[in-house]
């Protein structure tokens, strides 16, 4: 009996969008402008390997601001913050480098914008995710949380004639879809955002894992326990077809009996995941007999955004 082929698909798009470049960039320009530490609120974006190689580099992640020493440097990580974080550094002469992804940048200002109009906001989104706080920040006596479906039967409105939803940008399209048909059939006179919010590289990179993931044995998904979007990619491998989908940080978490009997891997990363990372899991399934790598393009992108202002010049 001849030895099952074995084939890795490689989903394109992948890894870093054009919001985490920039992010990433930010505090490593910032570095070089003005030198260690500079101090970085929260996580930059939802990677352990990114945020492990700016702290060799003299990044120090906080919490807060207050633990940012008074006249140092601070970037405000690609996830966006509410307007009292940027109040308290300037109270606090911090000087402040804003990464937020400009796509967040977007949703706050369509939350003011709404709440200016006196709308309830129906926020979809994660409670506690720290882009859902930011976007709660700027009017919080007009946003209501919901979390999935279940949140959609439950949430109250003042108004049903004044109410429109917006969501966070890294989340399941499909499950969102379905959140909002489930607002809709409660309150019919739902106002649609001006533009989808769920960022474009979500977008592209749920496009591209369903592609594979309808060939695939397996999944695996290189990005952290803490990225939302990552996340949502083994739930929307699954859900399009794969046989089993698992999320790894590196090749190190790749478990040789995810892939007995396999015949195709697939191979994706999440937006905030550098390329050395997959090329970390290529190696491994090549050494485990999985050498054949065909790359599928689903989607082509070319997004770019400019440099926080802060640091253009």
């Amino acid at each position: 009996m001849s030895e099952t082929h074995r084939r890795v698909l490689l989903a394109k798009p992948r890894g870093y969008c054009a919001g985490v470049d920039r992010a990433v960039q930010a505090v490593e320009i910032a570095l070089d402008r003005f030198g260690a530490p500079v101090y970085v609120r929260k996580q930059i974006v939802h990677n352990t390997h990114v945020v492990n190689e700016l702290e060799k580099r003299g990044a120090v992640f906080v919490e807060e601001t207050d633990e940012v020493p008074e006249g140092g440097v601070v970037v405000f990580s690609a996830h966006g913050i509410a307007p009292e974080v940027r109040l308290a550094a300037q109270q606090r002469g911090l000087r402040a480098i804003d990464a937020t992804c400009p796509l967040v940048t977007k949703v706050h200002n369509e939350a003011r914008r709404f709440a200016a109009g006196d709308y309830d906001i129906l926020l979809i989104g994660h409670d506690g995710h720290e882009e859902v706080v930011g976007t709660t920040g700027e009017a919080p006596a007009r946003v209501r949380l919901v979390d999935g479906t279940d949140g959609a039967a439950t949430v109250e409105v003042r108004d049903p004639a004044k109410v429109v939803w917006l969501s966070q940008t890294t989340l399941s399209v499909d499950e969102t879809t379905q959140t909002v048909a489930a607002l809709r059939e409660r309150f019919p006179q739902l106002v649609d955002p001006p533009s989808d919010d769920i960022c474009y590289a979500t977008q592209n990179r749920q496009a591209a894992v369903k592609v594979i993931a309808r060939e695939a044995d397996v999944v695996l998904v290189v990005g952290s326990p803490n990225s939302s979007n990552s996340v949502r990619l083994v739930e929307v491998a699954k859900d399009a077809g794969a046989g089993a989908a698992y999320l790894v940080d590196d090749a190190g978490e790749v478990e040789d009996r995810w892939l007995a009997g396999a015949g195709t891997v697939g191979v994706t990363s999440g937006a905030s995941v550098p390329e050395e990372l997959v090329s970390g899991v290529l190696a491994k399934l090549d050494r485990l007999g999985f050498s054949d790598v065909e790359e599928v393009e689903a989607v082509t992108e070319r997004m770019s955004f400019q440099l926080p202002r802060e640091l253009r010049k």
